[in-house]
């Protein structure tokens, strides 16, 4: 079923140990529109500057991509740039201009309102929150957020999550956001926070970079590694990728039950699709992503993570 996806659209500045960009295509609602977009149709809401080239729109519109609710606004598109260290795992930020970003105030269409999947990128919970309830009806709707908005606006993010079915944060943001030291302990009160009438998070997931994820539901727990790789050139975007490739599986099975088994399968998709998208820096990668690759490398996780439940000869 549709996707709608609210979020940045941005220019992002990025160098690594491998490289550097000076301008390449980014922001959260782009990278999660292009993995999503491997399942499904996806519709993308956010601003853009005079400055934004028509070249990125048309290769948004290549992969399925309705690009109607983007709006054009008189300045500059929001810019980021930053350097990240030998591990991959911490980056510096240098620059941050918000441009038409800071002012942002969703506009959704009808035909963006009427999609079955909704995902709420990080921005402003209370804009969050405006926009989940435009979509009403909506089968799943899916947030992420940041380590700013748990500090300086908790009380309006904690709202905004008790109204979607999953939360996606990292482990360190989990624990911000609870208080929690242990990682299954604050996912846990976060399933506990859901209403008697059902609002509230079923499933919380955890991004834990290059170590994995890890999923929690009231069914239970699973987690996946990271796929090995033997060169990483960009992690940027990777989050986001992720989320694309869960909620867009879970979109493409609008007849299955949002079980255990779903979930599984939509995190080694989620899992994969990550892993393109570290390969090469920005979106390059999985802008050129053919489907036969995401089956192969799928099949390969597979076995990489599958095991005999043979017993041990244990001794005691």
């Amino acid at each position: 079923m549709p996707i709608t996806v609210v979020g940045s659209i941005a220019f992002d500045a990025v160098k690594t140990p491998f490289g550097e960009r000076d301008r390449m295509l980014g922001g959260a609602a782009v990278h999660f529109a292009l993995a999503a977009s491997m399942f499904d149709d996806v519709r993308i809401v956010g601003p853009i500057g005079s400055d934004f080239e028509e070249e990125h729109l048309a290769m948004l519109g290549r992969h399925g991509i309705d690009v109607g609710d983007v709006e054009r606004l008189e300045g500059e598109t929001f810019f980021w740039r930053g350097e990240y260290d030998w591990d991959m795992n911490s980056r510096t930020t240098h620059e941050t201009r918000l441009g038409v970003f800071e002012g942002f105030a969703p506009k959704l269409s009808q035909t963006s309102r009427e999609s079955d999947v909704l995902f709420l990128a990080n921005i402003q919970p209370d804009l969050q929150l405006e926009v989940r309830r435009q979509l009403p009806q909506a089968r799943f709707v899916a947030l992420d957020s940041m380590d700013l908005w748990i500090d300086i606006e908790r009380e309006a993010l904690v709202e905004a999550i008790s109204e979607v079915d999953c939360l996606i944060l990292n482990d360190g943001e989990l624990r911000q956001l609870t208080g929690h030291a242990n990682l299954v302990g604050a996912a846990r009160e976060i399933l506990a926070w859901r209403s008697g009438a059902g609002r509230g998070p079923r499933i919380v997931v955890a991004k834990q970079g290059a170590y994995g994820a890890a999923l929690f539901s009231d069914e239970g727990f699973f987690s996946l590694p990271a796929y090995p790789l033997e060169s990483v050139v960009d992690p940027t975007g990777a989050g986001d990728t992720f989320a694309g490739g869960l909620v867009g599986y879970i979109a493409a099975h609008p007849d299955e039950a949002l079980d255990d088994q779903l979930l599984r399968r939509a995190m080694a998709h989620a899992t994969v699709l990550a892993s393109f998208n570290v390969e090469r820096f920005g979106t390059e990668r999985l802008e050129h992503l053919a489907s036969d690759e995401v089956v192969r490398r799928i099949g390969e996780l597979q076995r990489m993570t599958a095991f005999s439940t043979a017993p041990a000869p244990l001794r005691r």
